[in-house]
């Protein structure tokens, strides 16, 4: 017969598990402060906004009036948007469609010295972004792709696709051999399995590394502003652009930054239970 544990013992795990749990709430509100002020601030006037923190306020919408608002000869938060909207969404496309055969080819049917080809893909990470700039812009200048969404594209697609096929490869790796060799028996070719076997049951790390492509590509700022600081500009830039030396800017900032991060929390809301599963598979047999 199983022993019955002490009260005692059922007692103290309870509170050490309320106490988990309480800390885990304090640690997470400490984080979420700063994006909680953020946006509070982008409902202040400019001068509630510099003053002491102030929970009581009348809320406006001017700042969000004002950084929308199309000034000539400046970047405007359309264009800004359109830009990193592309430039992203080509981009991550890119980015899967080559990540998914190439983490096939390590997971599922792995090539000779396959560790050797993950150690170089992950080896491109290495190198610090502000040592590679100077190269890039001179190639980007001699192929006429300054100020263009094109180069963008390239350099996002080099960014992320080393991290995409790290994290598809995992999750194939995950995929039962035995449902593969019956599909082969089956007489499905390499399309059949992908389509039937292998997309089906990794869904959800597709999604989770889609996700998180994308959010690394919205939030890239250093190469934009070295290789696009005029035409193509992104939505990072254009946050810096509510930055003023004339007069007081913090709540007009924390409206572009608002603005800025919604497209990035909508998507993973949307895709949150997806990206739980991809990120845990695996982690439970």
């Amino acid at each position: 017969m199983s022993a019955v544990p002490a009260p005692r013992v059922v007692g103290e795990s309870r509170w050490v598990n309320r106490s988990v749990g309480l800390l885990a709430w304090i640690v997470g509100l400490v984080f979420f402060f700063p994006v909680f002020w953020m946006v509070l601030n982008s409902f202040k006037t400019e001068q509630d906004a510099n003053t002491s923190p102030k929970f009581i306020f009348h809320p406006t919408l001017d700042r969000y009036r004002d950084v929308t608002r199309s000034a000539g000869g400046v970047l405007n938060f359309g264009e800004a948007f359109t830009n990193s909207a592309v430039v992203v969404l080509v981009s991550v496309a890119i980015v899967m469609l080559l990540a998914i055969p190439a983490a096939y080819a390590l997971a599922v049917k792995p090539v000779h010295k396959w560790r050797d080809v993950l150690f170089f893909f992950i080896s491109t990470k290495f190198l610090p972004i502000v040592a590679s700039i100077l190269p890039i812009w001179i190639l980007a200048r001699n192929f006429h792709l300054l100020n263009t969404r094109m180069s963008l594209i390239i350099l996002y697609t080099a960014i992320n696709l080393p991290l995409a096929v790290w994290m598809l490869r995992s999750f194939f790796a995950e995929i039962p051999r035995e449902l593969i060799e019956a599909a082969e028996i089956d007489g499905a070719g390499l399309k059949g399995q992908l389509t039937s076997i292998i997309l089906p049951i990794a869904a959800p790390g597709i999604a989770a590394t889609a996700l998180l492509c994308v959010i690394f590509a919205w939030n890239e700022f250093f190469y934009a502003v070295q290789i696009n600081p005029v035409q193509g500009s992104t939505v990072p830039i254009w946050v810096t652009t509510n930055i003023s030396t004339r007069g007081d800017f913090l709540a007009k900032l924390s409206a572009a930054s608002v603005l800025a991060c919604i497209p990035v929390v909508l998507a993973g809301w949307i895709a949150q239970k997806r990206m739980i599963r991809g990120l845990a598979m695996g982690a439970i047999k």
